[in-house]
């Protein structure tokens, strides 16, 4: 009776459970924490749609069991989005479902279209439920190069001659997270061009498509000729509109595939909070000054990160896009691996970071750095960490924490 449940035990530990304690210890201590690990946008939402919200659920109305897939109204909505952003024409009716949040339509729809051994082709390092959506379904991920270059296009072909049974999917994450790296429509229309020869699904993950810094906007798949023949794209309105809370997300293109997926949902549940949806549709169909006000801050923070962590002795890669930066461990440390470096800078520095391995093995020597905090905030971190890499000699005698004799 004491063995874990057969699903339960193809999913590992959350990296979080191990850096959490730790944070929690520490501010008992009475140690102010910077909290640049997890994702969490800290900007409140903006007031007409908090507004909107707070209209609507004085209606008893909206009280009552809302609709799975979405209000026609929040569909619209983001069909306008995607006819505005990207060209793009969607039939709100048939290629368009509201999620709560792109996370929960990533894992339902690996439920809906996975058979127990089917494979996946999934980037790593990436967000968790890129891969663990479909282990939970029962099928089986193959790892990819995270960056999309002519590398991850030898090993696209490479994974799919040699996979059997043949991969039923491939996941895209640009803007990535947790690497930001950017595709461009050039790398899309190589993917698309490949998948359609070979009948696989592409899934993409668009979540960051408005945190894009210096004017370049990152492109959607689905504007490749052809592509919405074979994909689906996930977007989220946490970090566009911070409302991470408000659980709203969707899922666009085929129709196929967006049928299956509002086929699994109206078993599971009934949409979010109509009050919810009337005002995300609010917030889509309103000025894209919001979503510009919001860019603006954290371009300003990836600027101040960037220079206040180099100038303290740790070389940020500057992102192009999303709200993290994605950081290789300092020399000195790298032979501790990320999650070990993450506990050691939370008791030495009180930097709270992602260990990179909580995204994929191959993120083992990176860090991932949300821009969460304030600007006064990074740089108070950025001291932190000169003081402590400072009193670190170069050739690195740190031992990981597990035998230290630290507490």
């Amino acid at each position: 009776m004491s063995e874990d449940f057969h699903r339960i035990r193809r999913l590992p530990p959350y990296v979080f459970d191990h850096i959490n304690p730790i944070k929690a210890k520490a501010r008992a201590n009475g140690v102010d924490i910077i909290d640049l690990g997890m994702g969490n946008p800290d900007l409140p939402t903006p007031n007409h749609i908090v507004e909107k919200l707070q209209e609507t659920a004085l209606d008893p109305r909206t009280h009552r069991y809302s609709t799975s897939k979405g209000i026609p109204g929040l569909r619209k909505a983001q069909a306008s989005y995607y006819g505005r952003r990207f060209g793009v024409k969607l039939n709100p009716d048939t290629q368009v479902v509201a999620t709560l949040g792109s996370k929960e339509g990533f894992a339902n729809m690996a439920a809906a279209i996975t058979a127990p051994g089917d494979v996946v082709l999934v980037p790593n390092p990436t967000y968790p439920i890129h891969s663990f959506g479909f282990i939970m379904a029962g099928g089986v991920v193959r790892s990819m190069p995270a960056d999309p270059n002519e590398d991850f296009l030898r090993t696209l072909d490479r994974a799919v001659r040699h996979s059997i049974p043949k991969p039923i999917a491939l996941i895209l994450n640009y803007p990535a997270n947790p690497t930001a790296y950017v595709a461009d429509l050039d790398f899309y229309a190589e993917v698309v061009k490949y998948c359609k020869a070979h009948d696989i699904f592409i899934l993409s993950d668009l979540a960051y498509a408005e945190i894009y810094f210096d004017g370049v906007q990152p492109p959607s798949v689905l504007q490749v000729p052809g592509a919405i023949d074979i994909t689906v794209e996930f977007t989220s309105m946490s970090k566009t509109y911070s409302m991470p809370g408000w659980r709203v997300g969707f899922a666009v293109g085929n129709e196929r595939l967006i049928a299956a997926l509002a086929r699994v949902k109206s078993y599971l549940d009934y949409g979010a909070f109509t009050p919810i949806q009337v005002a995300a549709a609010t917030a889509l169909n309103g000025s894209d000054e919001v979503i510009e006000d919001v860019r603006k801050i954290y371009q300003l923070r990836r600027d101040v990160m960037v220079e206040s962590f180099g100038r303290a002795g740790w070389n940020i890669p500057s992102p192009g896009a999303t709200m993290f930066a994605w950081a290789p461990i300092p020399d000195q440390f790298a032979h501790l691996g990320s999650l070990e470096f993450a506990k050691l800078l939370i008791q030495e520095t009180g930097v709270a970071v992602a260990p990179g391995v909580g995204f994929g093995e191959y993120g083992d020597q990176y860090i991932r750095l949300a821009l969460v905090e304030n600007e006064q905030r990074i740089r108070q971190a950025a001291r932190a960490i000169k003081k402590f890499l400072g009193g670190v000699p170069s050739h690195g005698n740190v031992v990981p924490m597990q035998a230290s004799t630290k507490v």
